[in-house]
C-alpha cells in the first residue's frame, strides 16, 4: 500500500530533493500544475515509467490523488521503494497556495 502525504509534506519533499511526477493528460497539466512537476501521463505510464529514476525519492501526483496512487503503487510493484503519494492531488496543492503554474 502506498503512503499519503500532504501537500505540506509533498512539497518539502520536493524541496529536499524528491521528483514530483504529474500522470495526468497533457491538457489537464497545462491548465494548472504543481511548479516542478514532471509529466508522465496514466496512459503512457507503463511504457513510460523506466524515465524515472530509481535512486530518487518520488512523489506522485494527480488531479485528486487516486490515479496517482494507482501508478505509484505500479512503481512499488516493479522495483521502486522511495515513493509516496500526494493525498488530494494538484486540486489540493493550488488551494494551500503552494508554487503551481496555470496555462502554459
Amino acid at each position: 500500500m502506498i503512503e499519503d502525504v500532504s501537500p505540506q509534506e509533498g512539497l518539502a519533499r520536493v524541496q529536499a530533493g524528491a521528483l514530483l511526477i504529474d500522470v495526468r493528460e497533457p491538457g489537464e497539466y497545462q491548465e494548472v500544475h504543481a511548479e516542478g512537476a514532471q509529466l508522465i501521463p496514466l496512459s503512457e505510464f507503463e511504457a513510460r515509467y523506466t524515465e524515472i529514476p530509481q535512486d530518487r525519492e518520488l512523489v506522485m501526483i494527480c488531479r485528486s490523488g487516486a490515479r496517482s496512487a494507482r501508478a505509484g503503487s505500479y512503481l512499488l510493484q516493479n522495483g521502486y521503494s522511495n515513493v509516496v503519494n500526494l493525498a488530494g492531488g494538484t486540486m489540493a496543492w493550488v488551494n494551500e497556495g503552494l508554487p503551481h503554474v496555470k496555462g502554459e
